[in-house]
């Protein structure tokens, strides 16, 4: 992969495994067998709060460093405690507003 641009490079990686070694961070492998997905994951929310630099150069620097973030998240934390994806969050407690002049009364046979 050493001829591909970053971005022809970044189409062939498949796994975290892939992601990791590609921008050459070392990793525990038991932490990214049991959360890969997660990682992947926070990765790609973290590059999305960011402006993409246009120098691949620069690019790079950011991918390395925050698929670094996103593999220490899990190295300090756990997937339950992250909780990076939706079904995670659907046993929380859902607060809604309903507003008193909504509630009405049906009386049988009215």
């Amino acid at each position: 992969m050493d001829t591909l641009t970053l971005d022809e490079a970044m189409e062939e990686l498949v796994s975290a495994e892939d992601f990791l070694d590609y921008f050459g961070i070392a990793y525990d492998a038991s932490v990214v067998q049991v959360n890969r997905l997660h990682i992947l994951q926070r990765f790609h929310n973290y590059l999305g709060k960011e402006t993409l630099p246009k120098d691949e150069d620069a690019r790079r620097t950011l991918y390395i460093a925050k698929l670094q973030q996103a593999y220490q998240d899990f190295v300090k934390s756990d997937a339950l405690t992250e909780k990076v994806f939706k079904v995670f969050h659907m046993h929380e407690p859902q607060t809604k507003f309903v507003p008193l002049s909504s509630i009405t009364v049906n009386k049988a046979g009215a």
